[in-house]
């Protein structure tokens, strides 16, 4: 799409001018040109949606335009602010209200003041380019290289020991870098990633989407956690088939442990008895410890009285830690930082 020099109005390829929504100059049924115009004008402020016939997408480049000539009620004046021509300015301001079918000034020689019309436009228009001020600083703002924002979301198991260190780490260099932090489970964080919500994500298992990258990091041994006064708390270590008859106490379908979990019984042989299912890991300690069953979990941050930890010799009991991130995603500069920093924590990613 180009666009007339003289009137900043759209127009088609052939040089004519594209007649927004079809027609500006039709009759409605109150007697005022445009009559489709005003409901259209409802429409995209309900909808907030910009569409090739929207009045947003033909009248944002000449907002400021008609916002300093309100302000000045002169074009001259305006013109010179805007830096532009004075023959250029004045043809833009009778185009835009040709296509609003509104007058929006009273003309009195080389001044102007606005119309009922114009002073009603030039409150919303007003408002909406603060608003894209305000946008536009809040977008560069998060693209800042020394104190831009980044979106991380990270497993609730990673959230009391694990992520503060690593951001404790990382901002001794970046002092100034924000986060903006999503704990969640495995699959939330994915879709978050699809979304835009997130720039990148710690998560287990490992994710393997096209649409995604991902590198693994560390891993973490998962034990066999039971309560303190069961007759397996004497062990210190166990093969998991030997608790093939306990109840346990999971995380609920999704997560990414319950799949570890699933996966590990049925390696050694069995299906796990479900007693209960929860949506994070310390509540399944709680369970264990008031003796509601067993559960495979990762090691805690502080040890929890009730419960004793028993070592999985077999099948080998662990899960993968690994960043994510959306595939042909333009990471800002605090994104790009924090991601360096992430890869080159592997193998030493999580507390040892």
């Amino acid at each position: 799409m180009a666009h007339d020099r003289s009137s900043g109005a759209p127009v088609s390829q052939d040089g004519k001018r594209k007649d927004i929504l079809g027609r500006k100059q039709q009759v409605g049924k109150d007697g005022t040109r445009g009559g489709r115009g005003a409901h259209r004008a409802a429409e995209v402020a309900e909808t907030a949606e910009v569409g090739a016939d929207s009045w947003a997408l033909a009248l944002a480049p000449r907002l400021a335009q008609f916002t300093a000539v309100a302000r000045h009620e002169h074009v001259t004046r305006a013109a010179h602010e805007l830096g532009m021509p004075q023959p250029t300015l004045s043809r833009a301001l009778v185009r835009l209200e040709d296509d609003l079918g509104v007058a929006l000034f009273a003309r009195h020689g080389r001044t102007l003041s606005l119309t009922p019309a114009g002073r009603a436009f030039r409150a919303w228009t007003e408002k909406a380019l603060a608003d894209l001020e305000r946008a536009t600083e809040s977008v560069r703002a998060d693209a800042d290289p020394a104190a831009g924002k980044v979106a991380f979301g990270f497993l609730h198991t990673l959230g009391s020991e694990t992520v503060p260190g690593l951001i404790r780490t990382f901002r001794a260099d970046h002092p100034r870098v924000r986060f903006q932090l999503v704990q969640n489970y495995g699959e939330a964080m994915i879709e978050r990633l699809r979304a835009g919500d997130l720039d990148l994500c710690l998560t287990s298992p490992v994710p393997d989407y096209p649409d995604l990258v991902a590198r693994r990091l560390d891993e973490q041994k998962l034990r066999l956690v039971v309560p303190d006064d069961h007759p397996l708390a004497r062990r210190k270590r166990i093969r998991l088939a030997e608790a093939s008859g306990e109840l346990f106490v999971t995380l609920e379908p999704g997560y990414g442990l319950r799949r570890i979990t699933d996966a590990l019984c049925a390696e050694a042989g069995f299906t796990p008895r479900i007693a209960f299912e929860g949506e994070e890991a310390e509540t399944l300690r709680g369970l264990v410890a008031a003796g509601l069953g067993v559960a495979l979990l990762p090691p805690p941050a502080v040890p929890r009285p009730g419960v004793a930890e028993l070592t999985v010799t077999a099948p080998r009991a662990v899960r993968e830690i690994g960043v994510a991130w959306l595939d042909g995603h333009q990471d800002t500069p605090p994104v790009a930082a924090f991601k360096k920093f992430l890869l080159g924590r592997r193998g030493v990613l999580l507390p040892r």
